[in-house]
């Protein structure tokens, strides 16, 4: 077989990565002196690696998590004591693996949204699990259009794919009984089976407000705290005083 041809042999058996360090590989087991296992081994552990890196793409992209909100730029040092100890936690990932749920509480500016969607992107790189950042207002709209256009089973199966879905804001839905029916309907169907991520900046006695009902309000406190970690995230506002430390730097 011509040796010219097992590239386009490596590509039509979709193993492009493999066909793109073949000769670079090739020239260093003939110069180290490789074994055949240890050869194939190489060009394997490239196109593994190169998947993997593929993947991690494809799922950070399909999350919609902001830009920005990471570990990295997570201001640790400002978090809670109580709130540290639970991220290390948190990033281990077992509450994903167990179908708890996150409930982070606090008002605006806090931290909550940041929190969650910097744990969430580490999740993705390390454990590969599909996940999803949704304004809870987005959520609820689409799923009273998939609801008027008889699509909901279809679209809550779709929802059951993510791992993890990251509600955000939750505190600011509270409009109709039907926004309310559909937004329970979805609580319901992950309850002991998928994590949900919800950030509020409403505590549990004031969730009559987004739930109208006393007993629909109940029921979904109830599912949600079942098998839950609550996350309280006080003091200052980020936002506040990266606004007056900005001010103070255009002062100097």
């Amino acid at each position: 077989m011509n040796p010219t041809s097992i590239p386009a042999l490596l590509r039509s058996l979709c193993l492009g990565e493999m066909a793109r360090v073949l000769e670079a590989v090739t020239e260093q087991a003939g110069r180290d002196g490789w074994s055949h296992e240890k050869y194939l081994r190489a060009l394997c552990d490239v196109e593994i690696s190169r998947r993997a890196d593929r993947r991690r793409e494809r799922l950070l992209k399909e999350s919609k998590l902001p830009d920005g909100k990471t570990l990295a730029t997570l201001e640790q040092e400002r978090l809670p004591l109580r709130v540290r100890r639970q991220l290390s936690a948190l990033l281990e990932g077992h509450f994903v693996e167990q179908a708890d749920n996150v409930l982070a509480f606090g008002l605006p500016g806090r931290g909550k949204t940041h929190l969650c969607c910097a744990i969430v992107r580490e999740l993705i790189v390390a454990k590969g699990y599909r996940a999803l950042f949704c304004p809870a207002v987005h959520l609820v709209q689409q799923l009273l259009v998939a609801k008027r256009d008889l699509r909901l089973e279809a679209v809550l199966r779709k929802l059951d794919g993510y791992d993890i879905v990251v509600l955000d804001d939750i505190g600011y839905i509270q409009q109709s009984r039907e926004e309310m029916e559909v937004l329970f309907t979805f609580m319901a169907e992950r309850y002991e089976r998928k994590s949900l991520m919800i950030t509020s900046n409403l505590v549990f006695s004031e969730w009559d407000k987004i739930f109208k009902d006393p007993m629909t309000t109940a029921a979904a406190i109830d599912r949600l705290v079942h098998h839950s970690i609550i996350v309280e995230l006080d003091g200052d506002s980020y936002r506040m005083q990266h606004a007056k430390n900005k001010k103070q730097k255009g002062g100097d």
